[in-house]
């Protein structure tokens, strides 16, 4: 054993000791946070502007600040951005970092030193979490390569500005740099296409043990891979043991990264974002990931079927249950005050706090009130998968309102096979059969003859990475979107169909 796994695996017992001790106490430790977070903001303008320093308990923040996302927080977020201080959270941010928005263009996601020293330590700690767990520490003497943006930064009023792949590339702790590829030179390229490639001829002939990035953007460079090698992932890197990712569900994705390494490896899935690090998995037995409620983030949830409503509660950890859908919101020190991240999690155990990503609030089907989320499609999709010979690159799913012929409306599944199903019709009876065990709407109106069963459009090999180059988001944190409420996608991804 090197002195760097001996090292890493005591540092892996002391960092478990800790996330026990607080996991333990969960209602403690938020409240903790609570009132560090409203202590430390009371003198910044939001905090002056909503009574702060009058704000004991979450009854008073509730009545106090209001749940806004980023276009309601804009003003705020605008004065931060034109180097004004002390608005948000005490001085000024480290960093912006910068995503796709909605109906204003470009956000612009404050980062300050506090918040930026806890999303880096979560990332460790889940690693360090999974050696405490397994034992498995040899893979820290072996290269690890990080698909992500480009580590080169702007600057905008004396701050930091990039994508929080990016910027998190400058906090590899030094003792990895030797290990880490690809070199910052590869990593600087921005067209994505020509990065992978790079990056397959940096890696090819290197002991790489540690794999990390969004399933959909790593499935594209074991691709290349495989075939430049002329040989499975796993054959390649002998030494391949871990997969790190996050971003997207992995299920969907499993049986055809275990095609291509020629293996199975052990994987943990994360939940960061550039508003904070929220959820690792914290075990190789069990489904779910840890909540994080010593980061420095304070969560309230509203439930989803309740969210667009007048009288919606917010509530905190001691009243949420098991299995319900709830849109997560956050309160951090980069000072995001009751915002809505957009996400919606669901908690599959209360001790501890474990949750699973189940989609996001704008992100469902529901044009005939079905309400369907990105987890059942999900798990309808993993159902058909395991119980066929289907092998699938990616897919999304859309209704279909006004079908031609008079035919009752349905959903669409636009997928990309790796490899069709033998029997089409059994796959698509599996996908319809889960989605009506899960969702009890969607089985009333297939069983209501309001809806017929769903459909499937095959897309053409490359077609999903053909869509998202054509509305230039090819690569880096970008994920195709797995399930709207309109036409939008669908049609636009209906022109790469496969041909008969």
């Amino acid at each position: 054993m090197s002195i760097k796994s001996f090292a890493a695996r005591i540092f892996a017992r002391r960092v478990a000791r800790k996330t026990t001790k607080w996991a333990n106490r969960p209602i403690e430790t938020q409240n903790i946070v609570f009132k560090k977070l409203i202590g430390a903001a009371s003198q910044t303008l939001f905090g002056k502007d909503h009574g702060f320093s009058e704000i004991h308990t979450h009854q008073d923040f509730v009545k106090n600040v209001p749940i806004r996302d980023y276009e309601e927080l804009k003003g705020y977020v605008e004065k931060v951005v034109s180097g004004d201080s002390d608005i948000l959270w005490p001085g000024k941010p480290i960093y912006f970092a910068k995503t796709s928005g909605t109906t204003s263009g470009a956000k612009y996601i404050p980062i300050t030193k506090m918040s930026i020293k806890q999303q880096v330590e979560a990332s460790r700690n889940a690693i360090l979490n999974y050696i405490n767990e397994t034992g498995n520490v040899d893979f820290v003497d072996g290269k690890m390569i990080f698909l992500q943006g480009s580590p080169e930064l702007d600057e905008k009023n004396g701050v930091k500005l990039g994508r929080l792949s990016g910027i998190s590339a400058h906090y590899v702790p030094n003792y990895l740099q030797k290990n880490r590829l690809p070199s910052w030179e590869t990593n600087c390229i921005e067209d994505w296409e020509t990065k992978v490639n790079a990056i397959v001829d940096e890696t090819i002939n290197e002991n790489m043990t540690v794999i990390a990035g969004i399933p959909s953007w790593v499935q594209m460079y074991f691709e290349k891979l495989s075939a430049k090698g002329n040989q499975k992932v796993g054959e390649l890197f002998k030494s391949f043991q871990l997969f790190i990712y996050g971003g997207v569900n992995y299920e969907p994705y499993r049986a055809k990264f275990e095609h291509l390494i020629g293996r199975k490896v052990d994987s943990i899935e994360l939940f960061p974002a550039s508003e904070g690090f929220f959820a690792y998995q914290d075990s190789q037995t069990e489904k779910g990931m840890l909540l994080l409620l010593n980061s420095g983030i304070f969560y309230e949830f509203v439930k989803a079927d309740e969210f667009f409503t007048e009288d919606r509660k917010r509530l905190t950890l001691k009243d949420v249950e098991i299995g319900v859908n709830y849109v997560m919101i956050i309160s951090t020190n980069a000072g995001l005050w009751a915002y809505n991240l957009g996400d919606t999690v669901q908690f599959i155990s209360l001790k501890p706090f474990k949750i699973v990503v189940s989609g996001r609030i704008k992100h469902f089907i529901s044009a005939f009130g079905e309400h369907v989320i990105a987890k059942e499609v999900e798990e309808a999709m993993q159902k058909a998968i395991s119980e066929t010979d289907a092998r699938i690159n990616e897919f999304t799913v859309a209704p279909q309102i006004s079908p031609k012929d008079d035919e009752l409306p349905y959903h669409q599944w636009l997928v990309e096979f790796e490899r069709l199903p033998t029997d089409m019709e059994r796959f698509i009876q599996l996908l319809d059969s889960s989605l009506q065990e899960q969702n009890s709407y969607y089985f009333d109106l297939i069983d209501g003859k309001i809806l017929q069963t769903l459909k499937v459009l095959p897309i053409k090999i490359g077609g999903f990475q053909e869509y998202m180059s054509s509305i230039g988001k090819l690569g880096g944190q970008n994920k195709v979107q797995r399930l709207s409420n309109n036409r939008k996608v669908a049609d636009t991804l209906s022109e790469f169909a496969k041909d008969d």
